[in-house]
């Protein structure tokens, strides 16, 4: 009777862990929004990417107005773990609102949010340790991107000296990965609560970017940003560094609600 009673506790106990594992993954709930607040939403296509029978759902914002002869930015946006889905809508997150209603005001470009599947991460690490090796192939949800990026700025009048990433927590993962395998496609980035390879760092150092991170984030370590910046430093670049004290994994909302940010990023262009 013993014996059973401590196998139940010890389960229970597993159970908690996991489900405290995959919180922690999640990290923190976005904040709510009124619906008057989440018009922009219409604003976005619904589309789904398909390749060698893997599909990839994605949903695209077009400049108001494309004036013939001209051409946009093009901004890729990685959402974190919590989105993932085929749903393609819950990558549409309240922070990308913020992102259009800011840049709008200044700025016509194209955004692409695609939505990595349930089960699958933009980068193939673990998200907790303290460092890891870039993987020798991108994962199929992040080559895909590739291909879509290739595949819009093929029909699209795209600005290829303006293509921007950006993303937080798994998609700040994702930045880190796609910046450091493709680095020439990309004019910026802003990866958030994420990490990255520091061996990568020399590809790095001409591309601006800007890296944030809460300094009590309890989800993805704040040394992995640290790391990176300092890793790209020592290799010559100038990497922008934002920590934010006593902010936990949710540093997205007031960086992408931040419009220093958002115009730092559409002035960059690749020379």
């Amino acid at each position: 009777m013993k014996a059973q009673i401590k196998f139940a506790f010890a389960v229970i106990i597993a159970l908690g862990m996991n489900v405290s594992i995959q919180a922690q993954e999640e990290g923190t709930p976005d904040k709510k929004e009124s619906k008057a607040n989440s018009k922009w939403r219409d604003s976005f296509k619904e589309v789904i990417y398909e390749k060698d029978g893997k599909t990839l759902p994605y949903r695209f914002l077009e400049p108001v107005k494309v004036e013939k002869g001209k051409s946009y930015p093009l901004l890729v946006m990685l959402h974190g773990a919590k989105a993932r889905g085929n749903d393609n809508k819950e990558q549409l997150k309240p922070y990308i609102g913020e992102i259009i209603r800011i840049a709008s005001e200044k700025h016509q470009f194209f955004m692409v949010a695609p939505q990595c599947p349930n089960g699958k991460k933009w980068v193939d690490v673990s998200w907790g340790a303290d460092s890891h090796v870039m993987p020798e192939k991108p994962s199929v949800p992040l080559s895909m991107v590739f291909d879509l990026i290739d595949k819009i700025s093929k029909e699209y009048p795209v600005e290829p000296k303006c293509i921007y990433i950006a993303g937080p927590s798994m998609g700040g993962f994702g930045v880190w990965d796609a910046i450091s395998r493709r680095p020439e496609i990309f004019a910026a980035a802003i990866p958030l609560c994420g990490g990255g390879d520091a061996a990568q760092a020399p590809k790095l150092v001409k591309l601006p970017i800007w890296v944030f991170h809460g300094d009590t984030d309890p989800t993805v370590k704040t040394q992995r940003s640290r790391d990176m910046v300092e890793a790209i430093k020592k290799a010559g670049g100038e990497p922008k560094y934002t920590e934010y004290p006593g902010v936990g994994h949710n540093c997205y909302d007031q960086t992408f609600s931040n419009p220093e940010v958002i115009e730092w990023l559409f002035s960059q262009s690749k020379k």
